[in-house]
């Protein structure tokens, strides 16, 4: 349990590094786009590309191809659902949700509270995180679609426009 060998130790050295070289590489290639936190897949490509790496680490069966064809693979299927989401409506509204109006002008909207599995103390902390501890100061509350919550403390013109309304 608390044993290595120099074999071992000098292969997470060569491998661990060459490893992360490779990741970079790739993740500077593949843009920025690739480890925001816009949805769910985006969360997804960036723990799996952890895992990924503390595999190749890990693993002394996986060589360092294998690892780097990995990643390889992981940033080509996040680029292929963010241009098939950019380039295809229908494509976005099948892999993303839309953004949920859930407290409006001192409302909660209960509804929407409900469907999204969203508790009154998560809006208040929401607002409270803007330093705002009024709820009067908050005109409204959205989910987003990477699931924060943004509170808008004025009414500008187009702030609520792509909003889902509460039915």
């Amino acid at each position: 349990m608390f044993e290595i060998t120099w074999d071992t130790f000098i292969r997470m050295l060569t491998v661990g590094t060459l490893a992360y070289i490779g990741l970079i590489l790739f993740l500077r290639i593949s843009g920025k786009r690739t480890l925001t936190k816009l949805n769910a897949f985006d969360l997804v490509v960036t723990v799996a590309l952890g895992s990924t790496l503390s595999t190749i680490l890990l693993d002394s069966k996986l060589t360092l191809f294998e690892g780097l064809t990995a990643f390889a693979l992981l940033l080509l299927l996040q680029y292929i659902i963010s241009f098939g989401s950019v380039h295809f409506n229908w494509f976005n509204k099948l892999i993303k949700s839309e953004p949920k109006l859930l407290y409006m002008n001192g409302k909660f909207l209960r509804s929407a509270m409900k469907k999204e599995r969203i508790t009154e103390i998560e809006i208040l902390q929401a607002i409270r995180s803007t330093g705002s501890g009024a709820t009067s100061e908050a005109k409204a509350v959205v989910l987003e679609t990477d699931g924060s919550l943004s509170v808008i403390s004025s009414e500008p013109k187009d702030a609520l426009e792509n909003v889902k309304a509460p039915k």
